[in-house]
């Protein structure tokens, strides 16, 4: 008998790890605990940025964003989570570019204000920050915007997760939530090689930081830490029907997920996004 064509086995093996579900795992990620060091933890959110800005992934979302921002009416957006700013270097002209005019207010838990400066600057002021931590389940009425979550959402569990959709609402605000992967196995074996791609990238990442120099070349901390918050974050990760689910009882909101990828990038972009029923607002303002 002859023997099977080993691309057909190959098909055959891609497949089956296609539909191996992977359970969400609330395990901790070094870089979010109190006690990691500062330097690692801006080294691993400037890392994030990094490969963010290089493969452009969330640039696939802008339409999800002009059409829920044309539904609101709001041009002003509060990102949180955002780390060393995430995505919106290139988001936010791309949305300009489109059409959409925005003006973006980073903000986070841990405030990287060396990364937020350098992003208000070179955005030429398109983009400014709240220096004030800022907790996305109890964000304070005076930062007002259509508020967005970039690779963020997942280090919420799924109360706080449920209690930021909520405090959008409660505040009469849309929010969009999206995160680059899945929790497949494929993803799983994409991140392993992480260590070896942070020696090789952090020369080019910016802003400058001795401190990530130090963890990555003089005590390689930072390899280990990335391959362990990445494998982390992926088993984190909210799939679609987790994220509908969060947003049961919550009526007075338009609620759309799904995924989205971009060409030559192999994992999509899981997406929630809320905004204000029509017939609610009617009804409020009557």
């Amino acid at each position: 008998m002859a023997a099977e064509p080993r691309p057909r086995q190959r098909g055959i093996v891609k497949e089956r790890l296609k539909r191996v579900r992977m359970k969400r795992r609330h395990w901790i990620e070094i870089s979010d605990e109190s006690w990691c060091p500062r330097g690692i933890r801006n080294a691993v959110t400037d890392y994030s940025r990094f490969v963010t800005e290089l493969s452009g992934i969330y640039n696939v979302v802008a339409p999800l964003l002009i059409d829920a921002l044309e539904r609101t009416g709001g041009r002003l957006i509060l990102d949180l989570g955002s780390g060393a700013a995430g995505p919106w270097l290139r988001l936010q002209p791309l949305l300009r570019k489109l059409g959409m005019d925005v003006t973006v207010c980073l903000s986070d838990h841990n405030p990287d204000i060396v990364a937020f400066e350098r992003a208000r600057r070179l955005s030429r002021h398109a983009i400014v920050y709240h220096t004030e931590p800022v907790d996305a389940t109890q964000v304070p009425s005076g930062l007002p915007g259509f508020r967005t979550m970039f690779s963020a959402f997942h280090h919420l569990d799924p109360g706080q997760a449920r209690a930021a959709l909520a405090d959008a609402v409660a505040h009469g605000e849309g929010i969009a939530v999206f995160e680059a992967g899945q929790r497949k196995i494929l993803m799983l074996l994409a991140v392993l090689p992480v260590p070896v791609r942070i020696l090789f990238a952090v020369p080019f990442i910016r802003p400058f930081r001795w401190s990530t120099l130090l963890w990555t070349y003089l005590i390689p901390v930072l390899p280990i830490v990335l391959l362990i918050d990445s494998i982390v974050s992926m088993l984190r990760m909210y799939n679609t029907e987790e994220l509908r689910n969060l947003t049961i009882g919550l009526d007075r909101y338009h609620w759309s997920t799904g995924t989205v990828r971009a060409k030559l990038i192999p994992f999509p972009v899981v997406y929630l996004v809320g905004v204000p029923n029509r017939r609610a607002s009617a009804s409020t303002s009557t």
